[in-house]
């Protein structure tokens, strides 16, 4: 009997921490789909600024502030920083990384606004068969930009998995990788500015225009 109960306790205990285990997973499960995200992030932001356009375009500073909302719940700004500074991150110190993201993410939030109150669109959609992911980790939504004269643009978000929330890394749009421009864009201005950071921090300005974006890879 005494050994009988020896051999219950590491069971009972093998059992509850698989229990345990299992609950954290349920836990850490992502609470929506990859084109959920970005569906609720879109059709959220459209929702707001529909019928307002004129008004937006008057006053950017209110459109940015939604933007920046927008963007902040799906965007994973610090993993794109270190993307767009490639290989020169790791020899950054950690006060310009950080002034890099956020001097990044303003200059995103501008050039969005200023797309969303010029570019001349009928609809957002984003498309429900998103196929086969190969990682479980990372996955692709894609989504058309239809202009009011029909034409359609083609959009593919990058995500990742980061904690239990899906965030989106890179964006392509009309066959253009902005994540590869902006790093390229980044070496360029390093080697501009012979690898002076501060310098290429306090003069960065994303070269991507909203008719360069039409006019596709």
């Amino acid at each position: 009997m005494e050994m009988l109960n020896m051999i219950r306790i590491p069971l009972t205990l093998a059992a509850l921490l698989l229990s345990m285990l299992f609950s954290l997973a349920v836990q850490a499960a992502p609470e929506r789909q990859p084109d959920e995200v970005i569906r609720h992030s879109v059709e959220t932001l459209t929702g707001k600024i529909e019928g307002r356009r004129d008004h937006f375009a008057e006053n950017m500073a209110e459109l940015e502030a939604l933007v920046d909302e927008s963007l902040d719940e799906i965007a994973d700004f610090r993993y794109i920083g270190a993307s767009v500074m490639g290989r020169y991150f790791s020899n950054a110190t950690p006060q310009q990384r950080s002034r890099f993201v956020d001097t990044f993410r303003q200059t995103l939030i501008d050039t969005y606004a200023k797309g969303l109150v010029t570019f001349d669109y009928r609809e957002l959609r984003v498309l429900s068969s998103q196929g086969s992911r190969r990682h479980e980790d990372q996955a692709s939504v894609d989504m058309e930009v239809v202009a009011k004269d029909g034409t359609v643009y083609p959009v593919s978000y990058s995500l990742r998995l980061s904690g239990d929330e899906w965030r989106v890394v890179n964006v392509i749009v009309n066959g253009i990788n902005l994540g590869l421009t902006f790093r390229n864009q980044f070496d360029q201005a390093m080697r501009d500015n012979a690898r002076d950071y501060d310098a290429v921090i306090d003069g960065w300005s994303p070269d991507v225009g909203v008719e360069e974006l039409e006019q596709g890879a």
